[in-house]
């Protein structure tokens, strides 16, 4: 029996895919990225053993609160991490017709085997990437995760060439990607994608900035405030939030 790590779940999630979510927060990442609010995310090896149909079964009992849009989102710490835990997951939900979404910055994806023909099987049991791209220029992405994004954008294109559905995100911090030059490489990178159903744009908070305290980790960002209505509302503008099935971040 596979067995996955979690660090926490969320009954009622409202913000992580389509209608109500049971939230489920996977345990490991290897980005750092610099404003992250779940730091105890990060170690691989922290968190709470469990197998699929544990899991299932605790997310089970909210089910009526779904409705016909609701269903589970795996998020983390990084839920790619867990490849084979997760198709599991992912394919006992399906079997019990009950829909996921994968929140996720893409960080572990590869074309390369084993990663590759397990990444193409979890997406035969799932229904919806939520993508995070941190930043669209790989050297200011390095500094602000950790790590460039080149495999990151290609597994956006890849998505992109299968028609597999997406949401994308972004997390906007004042002075490290709310630029007007980065947002609209950003939305060129997006427009050239065919399988785009919403963008949402995120505003940077410090609300995290007490689990660093309590890790004993100093906070990257301390003292920054987080961006201005105008700058959120320029962001949105430059991204055409407005072009993506009429939705716009918040609804």
């Amino acid at each position: 029996m596979i067995k996955g790590f979690i660090n926490s779940t969320e009954s009622f999630g409202s913000v992580d895919g389509p209608g109500v979510r049971f939230v489920v927060f996977m345990q490991g990442c290897k980005m750092r990225c610099k404003y992250c609010h779940n730091p105890d995310t990060w170690r691989c090896d922290g968190g709470r053993e469990i197998s699929a149909d544990e899991l299932l079964k605790t997310a089970l009992r909210y089910k009526s609160y779904w409705g016909e849009k609701g269903g589970i989102t795996v998020s983390g710490g990084e839920p790619l991490l867990q490849m084979d835990f997760l198709v599991e997951l992912c394919k006992k939900a399906r079997e019990r017709g009950v829909n996921t979404a994968i929140d996720t910055a893409g960080n572990p994806f590869s074309r390369a085997e084993p990663f590759f023909s397990k990444f193409k099987e979890l997406l035969e049991y799932t229904e919806l990437f939520l993508l995070d791209i941190k930043h669209i220029d790989s050297a200011d992405h390095k500094a602000l995760t950790g790590f460039g994004n080149e495999n990151i954008l290609d597994m956006a294109r890849y998505l992109s060439d299968i028609g597999f559905p997406v949401w994308i995100r972004h997390v906007l911090v004042p002075g490290i990607n709310d630029d007007d030059y980065s947002l609209n490489r950003l939305h060129k990178f997006i427009s050239t994608l065919k399988n785009v159903k919403r963008v949402e744009v995120l505003p940077y908070h410090s609300l995290g900035q007490m689990k660093y305290d309590d890790l004993g980790i100093k906070y990257p960002l301390e003292g920054l405030p987080s961006p201005s209505i105008e700058s959120l509302e320029n962001a949105r503008r430059i991204l055409h939030i407005r072009d993506y099935c009429g939705f716009i971040d918040g609804e």
